[in-house]
């Protein structure tokens, strides 16, 4: 099928497009319900509303800053801050824009844009964890679309455009967002709850989730949509999709059964919400890799996506002050930052040369990638990679500790970032006047003699009507 876009004629190849499409509704699932329900389940019970909705509306304010500039700000040709940042425009409201091929694959810019606007909106929402429980809303809705534009486009276009710095001079393995995505909402989420504040001592000493059982259905679609998350990578409904479907699998199952086993082991018993957070790591840890390793590696990595995380989480967490200092709602500096930095790490020691051959399409003058392990088989392979995906590290944590403090500090001169005393003892109510269910004498106080009077009249209303019946 061939499309006019106004400027040259190309052939749509039909089997990619669906595919794309596809993958970015199931990503976007992975947001809305997925994290949604995680979210609003996996809290404090008069935290419910709250979370979900932080999750909501990052999804909707990402939709429309990315339309109005972030994609251009992410992938465009022309560049405002070159190797970092595209010159924004709203080229992305105008058909004739996309209509035109995608950059790399047989789509338009359409469908490319809108599988890279529910990777950025999930960011945000991964971020969002850091925060649940006590950011004031208000400030919330300023700090998304300025860390969206501040922030994420830059490491975005540093990483993933063609022009990019470390897509193009310092080649980094990043197939489908362990740092863009994952590092950074882990730093950034880190750095924002250290500006916003703890929440009540109360609720840090014991925050149980309202609802386990829905916790798991939020992530078990979190899980499930990791199949469009890193099998959209390739940009291409071909093998290398479907490997990286399955290296994703393969680790998320791997590193929740490690986990499991090391609750087990140290604390007595196995915990479905440490489970949970084992198969979140795996997921994490896979992203930068699932598209350029083979399964023995995936499997690997899902051994110490379960394990190294455990270990920050559960020793270091007790031991190192700063991360005892720091209130991490959801712990998303160890599933997200430090899952994502092992994974991007990982990738350069097992990165298969002719898998990266194909995953970056053979772009002319493009340097190679060569996971550390196969180097020593090829003597004339260069042995950098593993520096490379080092020094892409270090820019996005610099990156996102930076523009995140101070997107922070200029939202605080405007409101308050940390709710009141007040509405953190009350919660939902306070900050929405909703509150998640509505069950009888939940608040309540029960007027005694008021519902007596009810049950007299309803038996005697009861006992007229069978006076009454023919039968």
């Amino acid at each position: 099928m061939a499309v006019d876009s106004g400027k040259s004629e190309w052939t749509l190849n039909t089997g990619d497009n669906a595919w794309q499409m596809t993958a970015a509704t199931i990503v976007g699932m992975q947001s809305v319900p997925g994290l949604v329900i995680l979210y609003g389940s996996i809290v404090k019970k008069k935290w419910a509303v709250n979370s979900a909705f932080m999750a909501l509306y990052a999804f909707a304010a990402v939709l429309v800053v990315w339309a109005l500039c972030g994609f251009t700000l992410s992938f465009s040709d022309e560049e405002m801050i070159p190797g970092f940042w595209g010159k924004p425009s709203i080229q992305a409201l105008q058909y004739e824009f996309l209509f035109e091929k995608s950059y790399t694959s047989l789509f338009p810019k359409a469908t490319m844009s809108f599988f890279q606007v529910v990777f950025a909106a999930i960011t945000l929402i991964l971020l969002a964890g850091s925060l649940l429980g006590r950011m004031n809303f208000h400030a919330w809705m300023l700090f998304v679309p300025l860390w969206l534009i501040f922030s994420y486009t830059i490491g975005a276009y540093a990483l993933w455009n063609l022009n990019g710095y470390f897509f193009k001079k310092i080649p980094t393995i990043d197939c489908s967002g362990g740092y863009v995505i994952h590092l950074s909402s882990g730093i950034a989420g880190f750095t924002a709850a250290y500006w916003v504040g703890p929440r009540m001592t109360r609720d840090r000493e014991r925050f149980p989730p309202n609802n386990v059982l829905l916790m798991v259905g939020g992530g078990g679609l979190l899980w499930l949509g990791w199949s469009g998350f890193n099998g959209g990578g390739p940009g291409a409904a071909n093998e290398l999709a479907a490997l990286a479907v399955m290296n994703t699998h393969v680790c998320a199952a791997t590193s929740l059964i490690v986990w499991m086993a090391l609750d087990r082991l140290f604390f007595g018993r196995p915990s479905l919400i440490g489970a949970l957070q084992g198969m979140i790591t795996g997921l994490v840890c896979i992203t930068p890799a699932a598209c350029v390793v083979q399964g023995w590696a995936a499997m690997v990595m899902g051994v110490a996506a379960g394990s190294i995380p455990w270990c920050t989480m559960m020793v270091l967490q007790k031991r190192v002050w700063f991360l005892q200092r720091v209130d991490d709602t959801m712990g998303v500096f160890h599933t997200h930052a430090v899952a994502g930095l092992l994974g991007g790490i990982l990738s350069g020691l097992f990165a298969h040369p002719r898998l990266c051959q194909i995953f970056y399409n053979n772009i002319e003058g493009e340097p190679p990638r060569t996971g550390f392990v196969y180097t020593f088989s090829d003597p004339g392979t260069h042995r950098k990679q593993m520096g490379y995906q080092l020094f892409a590290a270090l820019f996005i944590i610099v990156l996102n500790v930076a523009v995140t403090s101070l997107i922070c500090v200029v939202i605080g001169l405007i409101v308050p970032l940390r709710m009141s005393e007040e509405a953190l003892e009350v919660g939902d109510d306070a900050a929405h006047g909703e509150e998640a269910y509505a069950l009888w004498g939940d608040g309540e106080k029960v007027n005694i003699f008021r519902m007596s009077a009810t049950v007299e009249q309803s038996k005697t209303f009861h006992l007229d009507s069978l006076s009454d019946s023919s039968y």
